[in-house]
């Protein structure tokens, strides 16, 4: 075979070839997808038009651009995971795809770091604003551990779910230790290791958590999550200390209060109190300091 015979044989080889349309076929889909979603809104229904549930077969077709892939189905992740969560439904099958769809793409690139982290929260958040399955995001954070196991922001979202969801807080200290002692680590994982095994469901120690998540956010569902969680954690800790105010007031007038303005009037608040959302706090029946009928703090994620 002629130079120039070898040298088509070779451009026309089956894997040069494969390449022009699989590039085609994906920026088919792109464009059409594209449209799609400008048609039927934002947040309408998101075709999976890329789910194939085998990550090895995506290997092969990516032809060595797994990265590329595996960004792709980032992406999918996230805009799933936002339409499922503006969704007026609920059950256990409501994020059915979520974490099928972030293995593969943690399959298709195992160093993609910021699907391991977020990808966490998504799952590991209580229904409706997340999938409610901390297990799954255990065990999704000790894959990307093993892929990445000097990274150690992990460690501190592996921490993170057994001391929010799971209330194991002997085995969230371990981690924080451990992760710790990774390269780079901040030095409070080693502070936030003794703290929360001396002080188990501290609230400070939760602020302090969510807060580093919110720092830290790189979607908005990431810290509307984080927002939702400190907002509980600032409502219950003025909730703690109205409580407390509210017994002074019956020790000093013999009779319980039945509105925040009659401990104004006696010179114990400055005003009428406000949750995070900026609605008045009330009394409740049992006399005890509750949320407001219009307020849009979610006390449920602290349980």
């Amino acid at each position: 075979m002629t130079s120039r015979g070898a040298s088509v044989s070779k451009w026309l080889s089956p894997r040069r070839l494969c390449w022009p349309i699989l590039v085609a076929g994906f920026a088919s889909m792109f464009v059409v997808q594209t449209q799609i979603d400008l048609e039927r809104g934002t947040y309408a229904q998101i075709a999976d038009v890329l789910y194939i549930p085998n990550a090895t077969i995506l290997r092969r077709l990516a032809l060595g651009n797994e990265g590329l892939l595996a960004d792709i189905y980032w992406t999918r992740v996230v805009q799933y995971f936002g339409r499922k969560h503006l969704e007026h439904t609920e059950g256990m099958y409501k994020y059915k795809l979520l974490a099928p769809l972030l293995r593969i793409t943690t399959d298709l690139d195992p160093h993609l770091l910021i699907a391991y982290r977020f990808g966490a929260i998504f799952l590991m958040a209580k229904p409706p604003e997340g999938a409610g399955q901390p297990e799954a995001a255990l065990q999704f954070l000790r894959r990307g551990i093993v892929a990445n196991p000097d990274y150690w922001r992990l460690w501190q979202d592996l921490g993170f779910v057994y001391y929010w969801e799971l209330k194991d807080y002997k085995m969230a200290a371990k981690i924080f230790a451990v992760g710790s002692e990774r390269p780079g680590a901040e030095y409070w994982m080693k502070a936030l290791a003794g703290t929360v095994a001396a002080k188990a469901g501290d609230i400070q120690t939760s602020r302090f958590l969510w807060s580093e998540i919110y720092r830290h956010a790189e979607t908005d569902d990431v810290r509307r999550t984080a927002e939702d969680h400190l907002a509980a954690l600032a409502a219950a800790e003025e909730i703690e200390k109205l409580n407390q105010l509210l017994g002074v007031y019956q020790q000093k007038t013999g009779r319980e209060a039945h509105w925040f303005y009659e401990l104004y009037a006696a010179g114990l608040l400055r005003g009428v109190p406000r949750d995070p959302s900026g609605e008045p706090f009330v009394i409740g029946p049992d006399g005890r300091t509750a949320l407001g009928p219009n307020s849009r703090v979610n006390l449920r994620l602290l349980q």
